[in-house]
């Protein structure tokens, strides 16, 4: 087809950025725009709406005018984004009425445990696949409607809406509120069965069901970009929340492929096919993509806080002043000396799910130093990682032979090695790290046409680096019992 790039918006946590790739999945052209965070109260995370949009604009227009590329020469643009992060805005002028409810927002953890209390969460999670917790977006929702005068009221009729940020971006972009099937699945209001809003539950969390936006396939044609911003009207086609993007970014289309991506926080995520999995270890059941006569389903591990540890580090403690210098100063000590840090500073993910779980360091003695900090907080990504492994693992039933990774903590050599040797496991890191944009590129030219078929995108993977495990099973056990000793120090430290 005619048209030479496709565009990939990747719209994250604290950054967005947007690339453009050429046929060969190369890309040509990029631009990045930090984004702020707000912790106005105690486990409170929130956003400005306003700003997400403005800096991914900026981002668009950034990687598109720095490098000259002709508008028309782009066939589309795909979105990828932080997921289950709770906007509601004015329909009629388009202004947020309250400030974006960021995924690690967990002041819903109370509405979360009465829900739990008045019997509710096997029916959620049997329709869902997702357990009650303030993670996902329905009692964030909740709590907008019912702290913003008259928001519910004029939920009800129709005149406020809500999105993801994915819809939020959309609604800006082109005035179209949809959203896609994997982003819907992370909302506990989307029936993962059936791949429609469910009544019952809309009903559960007091969610009127005009305010949610229609939904559409993965893999569909969304809405054109208003050609005032790019200076030509883009359509996008193609919709995935960041994780999905990501295994979709590796070619992770065959059943068991795995990826954990090394972000904020840590995700690990499973293409189990046409089949959800239900987890015994309380991973979550959702929707990796869909296309128009098809859908894909992800068994996935949330860890909140992985690389938000040594950014952590850096920012609250003042320990080392760039995230650079964590491989250095890791390697200059031969272990911890004992030292462990369980990064529960939003509380606790899979395979725990608990919001009362505060951040710990434990085993500290005068022996320890800033390196030995530093190195707990890498070891304790892989840790958290091992942990949701392992889960995977007996949930599906087998070993995996190897696990990809991908994220900006991946470029971290030492965090992939001692996640080699504390899983016995071969780790493959791609040479492209941000496999989010790539997988969203991904989806839009399969829509789009610009790539025509699966096998083509198998075709286009970049090289990539091995690390193999060289630790003893029996250390590698002694490490693994004193983590899960740890973890057990920080268990409902708030409750």
């Amino acid at each position: 087809m005619a048209g030479k790039y496709i565009g990939a918006i990747d719209l994250g946590t604290t950054g967005v950025r947007c690339v453009i790739f050429d046929r060969s999945a190369k890309p040509v052209s990029k631009a990045y725009r930090e984004l702020s965070l707000s912790y106005p109260q105690p486990g409170w995370v929130e956003q400005d709406p306003e700003e997400l949009f403005r800096a991914t604009l900026s981002a668009m227009r950034g990687a598109i005018f720095q490098k000259a590329i002709p508008p028309e020469d782009i066939v589309s643009f795909g979105i990828t984004n932080q997921r289950e992060t709770t906007i509601v805005w004015d329909r009629t002028t388009g202004e947020a009425v309250y400030p974006a409810i960021v995924w690690q927002d967990r002041r819903t953890a109370a509405e979360c445990e009465r829900l739990r209390q008045d019997g509710v969460e096997n029916d959620v999670r049997a329709r869902t696949g997702l357990p009650l917790d303030p993670y996902f977006s329905a009692t964030k929702l909740s709590w907008i409607l019912k702290h913003v005068p008259q928001a519910r009221a004029r939920a009800e009729n129709g005149e406020i809406l809500f999105g993801t940020p994915d819809t939020w971006l959309l609604w800006k972009l082109t005035g179209a509120h949809l959203t896609d099937t994997s982003n819907a699945s992370r909302t506990l209001l989307f029936n993962i069965y059936k791949l429609t809003w469910d009544e019952d539950l809309a009903g559960i969390f007091s969610i009127p069901l005009k305010c949610l936006p229609q939904v559409q396939p993965s893999l569909s044609q969304y809405a054109s970009i208003k050609p005032e911003f790019i200076g030509r009207s883009v359509p996008i086609t193609g919709i995935l929340g960041d994780q999905q993007a990501a295994l979709f970014g590796h070619v992770g289309l065959s059943r068991g492929a795995t990826k954990v991506t090394w972000g904020t926080g840590a995700f690990l995520l499973a293409n189990t096919c046409d089949k959800p999995v239900e987890s015994s270890h309380r991973l979550l059941s959702t929707v990796f993509y869909s296309a128009d006569d098809s859908v894909s389903y992800g068994l996935e591990g949330s860890v909140f806080v992985a690389g938000a540890a040594v950014q952590w580090l850096r920012d609250g403690l003042g320990i080392i002043t760039d995230v650079a210098q964590s491989q250095e100063l890791a390697r200059s000590v031969e272990s911890t000396g004992g030292v462990y840090f369980v990064p529960a500073l939003t509380g606790l993910g899979a395979p725990y799910w608990d919001p009362h779980a505060r951040g710990t360091i434990v085993g500290i003695t005068r022996g320890t130093g800033r390196a030995q900090i530093v190195r707990a907080a890498l070891e304790a990504i892989a840790y958290q990682t091992h942990a949701l492994v392992r889960a995977l693992e007996d949930d599906l039933g087998y070993r995996l032979d190897l696990l990809h990774v991908d994220g900006g903590a991946a470029r971290n050599d030492f965090l992939c090695q001692f996640q080699s040797d504390i899983l016995g496991t071969p780790i493959i890191r791609p040479a492209y790290l941000e496999m989010t944009a790539r997988g969203a590129a991904f989806a839009a030219g399969l829509a789009s046409g610009f790539w025509s078929t699966l096998d083509e995108l198998a075709d286009l993977s970049s090289s990539e680096t091995r690390f193999e495990p060289g630790m003893k099973s029996a250390k590698r056990g002694l490490l693994v019992a004193g983590w899960q000793r740890a973890v057990e120090r920080a268990k409902e430290w708030e409750k």
